[in-house]
């Protein structure tokens, strides 16, 4: 049998922005598959910080039970960062500090998991490579809870999140329904999505017709209508007896301003920071309505739930993770395998590359067909869409004391 050759060089692996619940699954699938071809695997810590302090961590010194136990972990095990690195000329200082860093590794191959503005960094890092000469493949590897990168069918992240918020909205409607006769009328649940609904469409899953919860949805792709909701509140609250209300963080008004606008900060990446339109809301119907609102943010919970991750989800982050090394060893720079699908029923799927170029700062929205007529619910054909992607449960291990057993690495 001929003997396997290792490739000559080292993979850098970082992650980047907000985490989920199955970023480390990709995080497992990148240090197994390179590990099956003999090749080094490093993690920059913090992400691009990592990469840029010449802060990185060897996980050779892994257990092959700590990269299963990784796969089953929650939030970033070698730390994320916002932080966008401008253009090329803007922050070329820094661009040539991150090849300095790979020459000093021989770092061969850059993994860079993240969402849109993470594809732009990997995109320009490849091309400031090339224009120095040096031979590094960039590979975009995907993720984000909001849904919404481009090309790819759906992202790794928002699987997990969309079944927390599906199963949290059902849940939370057996409550009020419980005491809606003498107590709360109105429940508001506000879901992540600055530009796009996907998650708040999510919650749509929770019941079927007209009279179950979440009674109304609203979405950043349609504008927000004071008058027009609180009338439709209160025709559910006649109607049913009780109102849930599930409002994607990112909602606006007609003339483009956020309803839950924290004020003038930004985040790293350049973003209003968003927070507070469950309150918002919540406050509206009871001064204008006069009827007993309880509120809820869920924030970091519904991107951290891993105790109740999509068996989907799990299994793409993985193979996203597996098919990242697989493109980088064939060269394929400036690429991102991203998740084809190819039926509905049954849900059947694959992993293609796609040109970061296509990827970069661009945002998936959700589509028209996909928001029902009245705009506060979802259609068939978005049921059809989200269904498969909340399918299974991919537990993780449990302890004794009744907790899940996660992993907790020492970076040094």
């Amino acid at each position: 049998m001929a003997r396997q050759t290792s490739p000559q060089g080292t993979l850098l692996y970082a992650q980047s922005g907000g985490v989920t619940a199955v970023i480390n699954t990709t995080a497992a699938g990148v240090i197994a598959e390179a590990r099956s071809r003999k090749v080094k695997v490093l993690a920059a810590r913090n992400g691009i910080l990592g990469a840029l302090a010449d802060d990185l961590f060897d996980t050779s010194t892994m257990t092959p039970a700590q990269v299963r136990m990784l796969a089953h972990t929650p939030g970033g095990a070698f730390g994320s960062c916002r932080v966008k690195l401008k253009s090329l000329e803007e922050d070329r200082a820094r661009y040539e500090q991150l090849l300095e860093t790979f020459r000093r590794h021989d770092v061969r191959w850059f993994l860079y998991n993240g969402g849109n503005d993470s594809a732009d960094t990997a995109l320009k890092v490849s091309q400031l490579a090339q224009e120095f000469g040096y031979p590094l493949t960039c590979i975009g590897v995907p993720k984000t809870v909001d849904n919404d990168l481009a090309v790819t069918d759906c992202c790794p992240g928002f699987g997990s999140a969309a079944k927390y918020t599906a199963v949290s909205v059902r849940e939370c409607a057996l409550d009020v329904a419980a005491m809606a006769k003498t107590s709360t009328k109105v429940f508001v649940y506000e879901a992540m999505g600055r530009h796009a609904g996907w998650l708040a469409a999510a919650a749509g899953l929770a019941g079927r017709s007209e009279d179950e919860a979440p009674h109304i949805i609203l979405f950043p792709e349609r504008a927000y209508d004071e008058t027009a909701f609180l009338a439709q509140v209160k025709s559910v609250v006649e109607r049913v007896g009780w109102c849930v209300v599930v409002a994607s963080e990112g909602i606006r008004d007609a003339d483009g301003r956020f309803i839950a606008d924290a004020g003038a900060a930004k985040d790293a990446f350049g973003h209003t920071q968003l927070g507070g339109v469950a309150a918002h809301l919540a406050g509206r119907v009871q001064q204008q309505l006069g009827l007993k609102v309880h509120w809820t943010l869920p924030d970091y919970l519904q991107r951290s739930a891993r105790h109740i991750a999509s068996q989907t989800d799990f299994e793409q982050a993985r193979a996203v993770g597996r098919k990242a090394v697989q493109y980088a060893l064939k060269g394929l720079n400036a690429t991102m395998p991203v998740i084809q699908r190819i039926s509905d029923s049954p849900y059947r799927w694959k992993i293609v590359p796609a040109p970061l170029s296509s990827i970069a700062n661009a945002e998936k929205k959700m589509p028209p067909e996909f928001i029902r007529a009245d705009g506060y619910g979802i259609t068939a054909e978005a049921r059809r869409y989200l269904q498969p992607l909340i399918r299974g449960e991919a537990y993780p291990p449990y302890a004794r004391d009744g907790l899940p057993k996660y992993l907790e690495l020492d970076l040094g």
